[in-house]
């Protein structure tokens, strides 16, 4: 099963058979997943063979290791595999050059001719077995598949005598049908080629103070494992011990390394660089984040985009109707031209080779595993082709606040003593009781002020207002507006500084004895460094990205200026931003969402694309959208934007070509001016350029820019 060609034939054999559920390709590894009745598996199986396929039924452990990181598909007895298919196309070559010569040096002699037509019979038997096989079986079955008429017409040229021609098209077709699945794989596997990361063993701690060397499959929830510097992450877990900088790039496509301490997260297949780790286990082999990036993946690559189910649709009308024509002219060229039998035929036998499909079919799924691999490399995983297709036509993206467009904690971002207080006593006592209190705007002030502050005596929390205990002798005050508000220290001059920090979309936090307020902290949710390249992506794309949140409108309209955002929605629920949804795509047209994809899973869904953002390890948000970013940068959906245009580009050049070579040698085989080595090289050679087409996907594109 190479293509998706050969998939829609077993798709078509298998409607016939009675209790099966749903079928699971996977043109990846070459494997069929049948969910079916018990008493249908064995009518499917011969549903198959009768197809002119090799069903090999397989176990769960063999599936699993034919579909890990660095497996290829096949193996040395598959026809595109290393060793016996390309010796195999070589020898065939071989013989039919040797027809070749014999035909043209030899004299025209029966014993001359005898031994060109065995030479040419051994290389149409080593090129084309498999050929013949899938071809006769199409054509009892009423198809005409690229097989099908390539049997035919090699078989036609044998018999009308230009045995030569036949066996060198033969095996120029099969070698160029090696090439370009090795091509295709090379598509298919990208990927699993950058993945092929995961080491195969652990260094696991055992009793006592002992480490062991363990396959990372027995490896235990909550084990502790050892990484060198150097050595790549075997398993997903959570930093125990030690410090280092780890290159995230191959889960999250971030290009710079990332500083882990204790608690922090890491991921199978990342490289630890420069300190050795501890680390605890919070995730079994198969279930990694390394290992779901490769499912959605290969479940993705199973897929069907709109593009390709177009063009197998056509296909399916093309190739009967240029099977009719061929027949036409074998039939009426003699009786309408002044023409042989002979040369009807063999114009006949050409038009058959050129209307081979192969180029038109395989244009369409190799460009788009391309760009989903691409997008699988810079840390985006695009659920399937559709998806992948449908981005370039989004018009507006709504964005999520937090987490999305800030960086989703709260930070100290200003400190001010007040009325002339002395600036080093005002932080060691806010660092005092901030320390004592687990509050994230406490624990902001704490991280921010990082100053060491003295014992606490009677402390107590006022909920809803903030704390209060005695600091260095003196009954201290650590709360909000309302707090100082109720204890009366607010002045008119205070009242205004807080409605400006207020307006910001700020967090206030006031330090206050008996007296009255000592000093002022300013907590607020920063914007991410990428936020303002992010929206300024999308605009140049034609994009608008509008903010939506459930914040109040104040703080909505402060980090929509700050990140270029001239549209923003504030205090929204669940349900109203799925309405905003609704509103955005009457009045724009296609509309994406971007979010956490938890709390922003019903608007994830209402869009036209979801997309998830800062899902590296989250299993719900992989499950809401349609598109994961695996990182937290924003810029990454422009990109996705960029791509999905590239990639539809592509594959429209890619049906030209295939479309506008053949269309050329019609005209020409119909004129006479084309022979059967013209229209294989028309065929296989339009294959080749589309594949090659396909691939540059694989390459880094240009970064994103208005387009038409």
């Amino acid at each position: 099963m190479d293509c998706s060609a050969e998939e829609a034939e077993i798709r078509r054999a298998l409607d016939a058979v009675p209790g099966i559920k749903s079928l699971g390709f996977q043109l990846g590894t070459r494997s069929l997943r049948i969910d079916a009745d018990a008493s249908s598996f064995a009518p499917a199986l011969e549903a198959i063979r009768k197809a002119g396929f090799d069903p090999q039924p397989l176990e769960p452990a063999d599936l699993a290791a034919r579909a890990g990181p660095g497996a290829q598909p096949g193996g040395p007895e598959d026809e595109h595999g290393p060793g016996t298919g390309l010796t195999r196309m070589g020898c065939a070559l071989l013989f039919a050059i040797a027809a070749e010569a014999v035909s043209f040096l030899a004299p025209d002699v029966s014993i001359w001719n005898a031994a060109g037509m065995a030479l040419a019979a051994i290389a149409i038997w080593l090129a084309g077995l498999d050929v013949y096989k899938k071809g006769v079986t199409a054509l009892l079955r009423g198809k005409l598949n690229i097989n099908a008429l390539m049997s035919v017409a090699v078989t036609g040229a044998f018999l009308i005598g230009e045995w030569p021609e036949a066996a060198m098209v033969m095996a120029l077709y099969a070698l160029a049908e090696l090439i370009e699945a090795r091509a295709v794989d090379r598509a298919r596997n990208s990927i699993k080629g950058l993945l092929e990361m995961a080491p195969e063993t652990a260094l696991v701690r055992a009793a006592g103070a002992s480490w062991s060397e363990m396959a990372v499959s027995q490896v235990p929830l909550g084990a502790t494992i050892r990484v060198k510097p150097g050595e790549r992450m075997p398993l997903d877990g959570v930093i125990t011990r030690g410090e280092s900088a780890v290159n995230q790039a191959p889960i999250t496509g971030e290009s710079i390394p990332v500083d882990k301490a204790p608690g922090a997260p890491v991921f199978a297949g990342t490289i630890n660089e420069t300190g050795e780790l501890e680390v605890r286990v919070t995730a079994a082999s198969a279930n990694t984040t390394l290992a779901r990036i490769i499912h959605a993946v290969e479940q993705a690559q199973g897929t069907r985009a709109p593009t390709q189910r177009f063009v197998d649709r056509f296909a399916a009308i093309y190739t009967p109707a240029v099977f009719a024509l061929a027949i036409a002219t074998a039939a009426l060229l003699p009786i309408l031209a002044d023409s042989t039998w002979l040369d009807a035929m063999y114009k006949a036998l050409v038009l058959l080779v050129i209307a081979c499909p192969c180029a038109l079919v395989i244009s369409t799924p190799v460009t788009v595993v391309s760009g989903l691999s691409a997008a699988a490399r810079r840390g985006i995983l695009v659920k399937g082709g559709t998806f992948l297709e449908q981005a370039r036509l989004l018009k507006a993206v709504a964005l999520d606040k937090t987490g999305t467009i800030t960086e989703g904690k709260p930070r100290l971002v200003e400190f001010r003593v007040w009325n002339s207080h002395d600036e080093s006593r005002a932080k060691r006592l806010a660092s005092a009781l901030a320390s004592r209190s687990d509050h994230p705007v406490s624990m902001a002030i704490a991280q921010g002020l990082a100053a060491q502050g003295p014992d606490v005596q009677d402390f107590k929390a006022l909920p809803g207002r903030g704390v209060q205990g005695v600091v260095e002798g003196e009954e201290t005050l650590l709360g909000n507006h309302r707090l100082m508000h109720e204890r009366g220290l607010c002045g008119v001059e205070l009242e205004s500084e807080l409605a400006r920090h207020e307006a910001q979309g700020r967090t206030i936090t006031l330090l206050a004895s008996p007296a009255g307020v000592v000093a002022l902290f300013a907590v607020a949710d920063t914007i991410k460094e990428t936020s303002r390249a992010a929206v300024a992506d999308l605009r140049r794309l034609g994009v608008e990205p509008i903010m939506l949140t459930g914040d109040n409108p104040a703080t909505a309209r402060s980090i929509a200026a700050q990140a270029g955002i001239s549209q923003a929605q504030g205090d929204l629920l669940p349900e109203a931003k799925m309405q905003a949804i609704d509103d955005l795509r009457a009045r724009y047209g296609a509309v994406g969402m971007t979010g956490d994809g938890i709390n922003d899973a019903p608007a994830l869904a209402q869009a036209d694309i979801g997309f998830a953002m800062g899902a590296a390890g989250t299993d719900t948000a992989m499950e809401a959208a349609d598109v994961v970013i695996m990182n937290d940068d924003l810029r990454r959906v422009a990109e996705t934007v960029h791509l999905s245009r590239r990639t539809h580009g592509v594959l429209w050049q890619n049906i030209a070509i295939a479309l506008g070579i053949k269309s050329v040698f019609l005209v020409w085989a119909v004129a006479g001016s084309a022979s059967m080595w013209m229209a294989v090289f028309a065929d296989m050679g339009a294959s080749l350029i589309v594949v090659a087409n396909g691939l540059r996907l694989l390459r880094p594109a240009a970064p994103p820019s208005k387009e038409g």
